[in-house]
């Protein structure tokens, strides 16, 4: 279990899989999407709202991790605060949540904030864009975390820039050691 390197200003990091197989326009906005089997748990759970999947994608990155050297020395997983914060349930911390208990990691969700209300990046294709929306976004509570090996956790890479943005608040404001993503999918196109 290899997984896909991602590009980042972070120590290591991981997708476990890409997020689909193939797109094919069907004209309308409609597609025709072929997923990758944690790409098409990950679309069921986030837009079909099936919870069934928080353990099945819990339980594949907790596979991963477990072939990753550095897993037995995280300090703790952080999850990526959520752009959309009017779902009744978060599936990133859900997600988190269950990692964490197989591993016996703690996970925070009360260190990483969000300093202010961005729109979500998915329909934004400009790079330069994006990185001027999430500047100055995100927050650390304190210096809990001062040295420590931490495991940024989110649940699709698409350009990078918001792991990149809290990456480095992290080393700056938390003055981490190390920071570790891990993506349950990474999408083919950077937009």
């Amino acid at each position: 279990m290899s997984g896909i390197n991602l590009n980042g200003n972070w120590k290591a990091d991981w997708a476990i899989e890409l997020h689909t197989i193939s797109s094919i326009p069907l004209g309308g906005g409609v597609f025709d999407t072929t997923y990758t089997e944690t790409g098409e748990s990950l679309n069921k759970l986030k837009y079909h709202n099936d919870f069934s999947q928080i353990s099945i994608l819990a339980q594949k990155a907790v596979e991963f991790l477990k072939t990753r050297l550095v897993t037995p020395y995280l300090n703790v997983i952080l999850p990526v605060p959520p752009s959309n914060i009017d779902r009744a349930r978060q599936p990133v911390y859900e997600i988190a949540i269950e990692i964490g208990k197989s591993l016996n990691i703690f996970v925070d969700f009360d260190y990483l904030y969000k300093k202010k209300k961005t729109e979500q990046l998915k329909d934004i294709t400009d790079p330069i864009e994006r990185e001027e929306i999430l500047k100055n976004s995100f927050g650390v509570k304190d210096l809990r975390y001062k040295d420590s090996k931490v495991l940024l956790f989110d649940d699709l890479y698409r350009s990078g820039a918001t792991l990149r943005e809290i990456t480095k608040v992290l080393y700056e404001n938390g003055r981490v050691q190390n920071v570790y993503v891990l993506t349950l999918t990474k999408t083919r196109t950077r937009r």
